[in-house]
């Protein structure tokens, strides 16, 4: 993942690859708890959509926290439909790469899940997260209720307060309701539950949310 496009400007729809009809083929069990990636699901579960740099590392934050069914990877807030890895990287999409979280809100809030992505990495480089370079590593949070978005602007103030208490600059993060959901190939899902000793660039500020 350190080897993608530098391109740090996000396209326009004018300029974006076309991309395809058909979905990227992927296996629907989780490699770690063996729950389904994709819907339908338990109708008590909820879901929440994260851009913290390279998912792989950042999917592992989430299916290690309690209250997870299970995570998946994959590509949003672009415009070219279901795009490979490769597309991607090039910087012609305009998508992130993100984690979506299948949660059970008996278990663990969404201010938990807000919690933990504020704090598992660094919301203040832009187009970049530690070493990953490009508009896919920013950071982002994307909605899917009004009440997930009005605790993610709360919880943006909150950290915002912490990071200026300890010399940090402003977050670059992106609120904005979720878009599409394209999964990314099959070989990116759990990537480091398939192969612990993997690249992860994925590193918090050292920060606490409060």
């Amino acid at each position: 993942m350190i080897f993608s496009s530098k391109k740090l400007s996000l396209p326009t729809a004018a300029v974006a690859l076309p991309g395809r009809a058909t979905a990227m083929p992927f296996n629907n069990r989780h490699f770690v708890n063996n729950n389904p990636i994709a819907p339908p699901f338990p109708e008590q579960l909820q879901q929440a959509l994260f851009g913290m740099g390279c998912f792989w590392g950042a999917e592992r934050k989430f299916w290690q926290h309690r209250g997870i069914f299970s995570t998946a990877v994959g590509y949003s807030g672009g415009y070219t439909p279901n795009p490979t890895y490769d597309e991607v990287c090039t910087g012609l999409t305009g998508h992130n790469e993100v984690v979506k979280v299948i949660y059970d809100p008996a278990i663990t809030r969404y201010t938990d899940l807000l919690r933990l992505f504020w704090t598992s990495h660094n919301p203040t480089q832009g187009m970049r997260q530690g070493n990953d370079v490009g508009t896919q590593y920013r950071s982002g949070i994307y909605t899917y209720t009004q009440q997930q978005y009005d605790e993610a602007i709360a919880s943006k103030a909150v950290y915002q307060h912490q990071l200026s208490l300890a010399g940090l600059g402003l977050i670059s993060t992106e609120i904005a309701a979720a878009d599409a959901f394209y999964y990314a190939e099959d070989y990116h899902q759990q990537y480091l539950a398939k192969e612990p000793m993997g690249y992860c660039g994925l590193g918090g500020t050292g920060v606490c949310f409060d």
